[in-house]
């Protein structure tokens, strides 16, 4: 698939309008509590999060609910990178997800116009999930992650958070349509710094290795969350 139009980048990246905002706390709301009612979710180191400024999330990925668990991570408003293809054909869902301040991207490329967006949103002081392993994947084992997290800190000095997601894939795996109500535990980790190296040879090498760190630390925290939610990683 080809990237988005500028136009519609330019679209993306803009700042929520206070309806839009309002419906985003309004969802968040009853996604949170829906989490919390039917999969007792649970986080564990929500202060890692910053309460202010922007920032990476960086989220392992197992199931399409992951999407709504890691809004318990923060009230604030997070922008998220999502396939392109629920903006298909521009009509309710696609304003809806743009009023939820999704931003479309071509998966299993790389998509230089969501990107570019991205940076745009985190200069504008919005934090920004990425799921740095492109999309869901199955099992026990974190796979290659994407240079996504690294490079788009690599252009806005914003720190990293890393986050485990367990029991997800248990609660609703892929080809899966209803969720069962299986404990779910999410896991918040230290921020990576971003850090400044001179020339672009430097940055690139600099960005294989931030992306190889994430892939050591998440894979620890989806163990840890794993555990915490009684399907450990085998």
């Amino acid at each position: 698939m080809t990237a988005p139009a500028a136009s519609a980048t330019s679209e993306h990246a803009r700042a929520g309008t206070k309806g839009e905002l309002l419906f985003y706390a309004i969802v968040r709301a009853a996604l949170v509590g829906a989490c919390k009612l039917w999969f007792r979710v649970s986080i564990k180191g929500r202060p890692k999060v910053p309460a202010e400024g922007a920032f990476i999330l960086a989220p392992v990925h197992r199931s399409n609910l992951d999407f709504a668990l890691v809004l318990v991570c923060t009230k604030r408003r997070m922008r998220y990178l999502a396939k392109d293809s629920l903006w298909k054909g521009q009509g309710f869902w696609a304003k809806v997800f743009t009023a939820l301040g999704g931003i479309p991207v071509a998966r299993g490329t790389a998509d230089r116009e969501a990107l570019r967006t991205c940076v745009e949103v985190i200069d504008a002081g919005e934090p920004l999930v990425i799921f740095p392993e492109g999309t869901r994947q199955h099992g026990p084992v974190v796979e290659e992650l994407f240079d996504a997290p690294a490079f788009v800190q690599s252009r806005t000095g914003v720190p990293i958070i890393p986050v485990g997601i367990g029991g997800s894939e248990a609660a609703m795996p892929k080809g899966s349509k209803i969720p069962k109500p299986h404990k779910v535990t999410v896991v918040v980790g230290d921020a990576l710094p971003f850090v400044e190296h001179e020339g672009s040879k430097a940055k690139r090498a600099a960005i294989r290795s931030r992306t190889a760190e994430l892939h050591t630390v998440v894979q620890g925290l989806f163990d840890e969350a794993q555990a915490a939610a009684g399907t450990p990683n085998s």
